[in-house]
């Protein structure tokens, strides 16, 4: 198992990387990493922060996709009818955009810090881009 730690704004989450259910998402990704972005709140989905990541090619095709993550999991939407993204859920969420129901494959799971989920998508909801990094946990 390798386990992360996903800093978004004062928040810190430890987790996983799920190498079992999403090898090539996993894999790609970490090529990637330490990787840092800004997080906006969702316009479409529900309870979740975004990751706008235009046109970044991961290389990757769809597996251990949903449209439904729980709170903690985070899922790489690969790009298509919408831009590459990332999308972290704290709460209800039904992936979609302006063009319609998403897929994104889950690939990280957090297991610390769930506590505070909530109070990140409020915080980025009414104050604005956090940045956020992910990295792995030492």
């Amino acid at each position: 198992m390798t386990t992360i730690r996903v800093t978004a704004g004062q928040f810190v989450f430890g987790g996983r990387l799920e190498k079992d259910l999403s090898p090539e998402t996993c894999a790609a990704f970490e090529k990637h990493m330490p990787f840092s972005s800004k997080a906006i709140h969702v316009r479409w989905s529900g309870a979740a922060i975004w990751l706008p990541l235009g046109d970044l090619d991961f290389g990757i095709g769809y597996e251990n996709n949903t449209c439904y993550p729980s709170p903690g999991q985070m899922i790489l939407y690969p790009g298509g009818v919408s831009e590459t993204e990332i999308l972290l859920s704290y709460g209800g969420v039904n992936f979609g955009s302006k063009a319609g129901q998403l897929s994104g494959n889950h690939f990280i799971t957090l297991t610390d810090g769930l506590d505070q989920l909530a109070t990140l998508g409020k915080v980025t909801l009414w104050e604005g881009a956090q940045d956020i990094l992910i990295e792995y946990a030492s």
